[in-house]
């Protein structure tokens, strides 16, 4: 075993010399690398929405894939345009849809409508998108959150957001077509203008 040991080094050290001989770049490769961290979304580029369900919903807009749909949303959640407007069509296991003052699914805001931003980013559970006629470029105030994925979807309406954090505010939608009693956005804001969410007033408990 005395023998052995001298021997033993000697390879040891030949393979760390051709190791070190190696390019900086070869070596690198061996390590592993941390996946790089995705940045946080620009306040600016976030829409709450505080719901009559309990609590605030925060969307990620997408303003890369549909610039036109997120600045109309942004525009008019800074005019107060959404606040009070209740969801009017609510599908369980598919969608609930807001923006319409109106509540009838008729109306939209005075501006004009958008011409479309159809996008690749699919429907899934979350996703937030713009509702529309039949016709392509007729969305103009009302968009919709996905309870469940709706790949059919896809290519056919606008997606610019989707819910980073609260979904459980928006499961606790009223249903309906419309509901008998609507759940609400209270208040929509966008994330750069600190608004705080409204107070809500607890149930009374009426004692005998």
């Amino acid at each position: 075993m005395s023998a052995c040991y001298p021997f033993a080094r000697a390879i040891s050290a030949v393979f760390l010399a051709l190791t070190l001989l190696l390019p900086a770049n070869l070596r690198a490769q061996e390590a592993p690398v941390a996946p790089a961290v995705a940045e946080a979304p620009s306040p600016e580029n976030i829409l709450h929405l505080d719901l009559s369900t309990g609590g605030r919903v925060t969307i990620q807009l997408f303003p890369e894939i549909a610039p036109m749909h997120v600045e109309r949303i942004k525009t008019l959640a800074r005019q107060g345009f959404y606040n009070g407007v209740i969801f009017h069509r609510v599908i369980d296991g598919f969608m609930a849809q807001t923006g319409d003052p109106t509540g009838t699914g008729q109306g939209g805001s005075q501006l004009p409508d958008l011409k479309a931003e159809f996008n690749k980013t699919p429907h899934l559970r979350g996703t937030v998108s713009m509702a529309r006629t039949n016709e392509p470029d007729t969305a103009n105030s009302q968009f919709f959150i996905c309870f469940q994925p709706r790949f059919s979807l896809d290519n056919k309406y606008t997606v610019f957001g989707r819910v980073i954090s609260g979904m459980q505010y928006v499961d606790a939608i009223e249903r309906g077509e419309p509901p008998e009693s609507p759940s609400k956005v209270l208040q929509a804001s966008i994330g750069a203008d600190n608004v705080t969410p409204p107070l809500v007033a607890a149930p009374q408990i009426m004692n005998d």
